[in-house]
């Protein structure tokens, strides 16, 4: 293997440099001392040379003591104007952080949330990650609860769970593989229902169970998916599209979870629905006995109703039913009068 010529080496050894200079950068934190003002420790570069390092290293000095006298107006501005000319550099990160926590503590959430998305967006690999989902999460469950956002000169806003939702969707964007991620879907579920919202509601825990399978919170995902559906069921009347979903989702909490304390409660669910089910069908097929004198119709459907719930109510009136059924049949039959019945089913 023939010897690298020495402009080859000269280009290596600047690689290996400049990676040097890089991974520098990475690893480098900013440390405030209140004498000293900023400093980079761990790394190399601030991204910054000269004249333009000065010129950000003085704005963000004067951020910071301003902030540490809570002049808040004053070091907001500092901090804005270093993320605005330097947003490369290493402080840029640092300066958003800092004005989130001053809208933090004045109770601007939206703009505390905006602030550190601002990091998460743009710098990911920055390692307060864990923490800026940590505090976003906090301030979603806080406008949750009803908490409200400050305004103009500190007045409150109104109560607005969207917002909330909204921001817990931006979390989940975050961090899907979180630990958070389970939870964040059970809150905006329950931010839905509160609206009344109770389609996105199931959507939220359809997520949440399918994604996260192995979440402590699915057992507790299922029940409420199966009331979920069970609330929007009008009646044996009715469509029971509904029905059928609540009966698979207590029906599969019962199997998932045969252990869990609630197993009683999916299993009182269970039978409401399946009762609910076996009326319609007998509702159904009453139409066509005694209406229209289908009697195949009739049959089919209230063998379905047996079938639904064989152990049940239900199912001995559907029994009793199709015994008149027969009854009937075999009488007109007999009499000559058996007309041909349309095989009509109305949902």
């Amino acid at each position: 293997m023939p010897f690298p010529s020495p402009s080859a080496l000269r280009a290596l050894c600047l690689t290996v440099i400049v990676s040097c200079l890089l991974a520098g950068t990475a690893r480098a934190d900013l440390v405030w001392d209140p004498n000293s003002g900023w400093r980079i420790e761990g790394g190399i570069l601030s991204g910054l040379t000269g004249a333009n390092g000065r010129d950000a290293l003085d704005r963000m000095n004067k951020a910071r003591r301003a902030e540490d006298l809570h002049h808040y107006h004053s070091a907001i501005k500092a901090y804005t104007k270093v993320t605005q000319i330097y947003p490369n550099s290493i402080y840029a990160p640092e300066a958003y952080y800092h004005m989130g926590n001053m809208w933090l503590d004045r109770k601007k959430y939206l703009k505390a949330f905006d602030a550190y998305q601002q990091i998460l967006t743009r710098y990911p690999n920055v390692k307060r990650f864990n923490e800026l989902i940590e505090i976003q999460y906090r301030i979603a469950s806080a406008l949750l609860d009803g908490e409200r956002n400050r305004i103009l000169f500190g007045i409150p806003a109104f109560p607005s769970r969207e917002l909330s939702i909204g921001c817990f969707e931006i979390i989940l964007g975050n961090a899907p593989y979180s630990d958070y991620a389970p939870l964040i879907l059970m809150n905006i579920a329950r931010g839905h229902q509160y609206l009344g919202n109770t389609d996105a509601a199931i959507d939220a825990l359809d997520r949440l169970v399918n994604n996260y399978p192995d979440s402590v919170l699915c057992p507790d995902a299922y029940l409420r998916l199966a009331r979920m559906h069970s609330y929007l069921v009008e009646g044996p009347y009715y469509d029971q599209a509904e029905t059928k979903q609540a009966i698979t989702y207590d029906e599969d909490f019962m199997i998932l979870f045969p252990s869990d304390p609630k197993i009683a409660e999916a299993a009182s669910g269970l039978d409401r629905m399946k009762r609910m089910l076996g009326e319609s069908k007998i509702k159904i097929a009453d139409f066509y006995f005694y209406k229209r004198d289908n009697y195949t119709a009739a049959r089919v459907f209230y063998n379905e109703a047996i079938t639904s719930y064989p152990d049940s109510e239900v199912a001995k009136l559907a029994r009793v039913r199709l015994a008149e059924v027969e009854k009937k049949a075999a009488a007109a039959a007999q009499a000559g009068g058996v007309k041909k019945k349309h095989f009509l089913f109305f949902f």
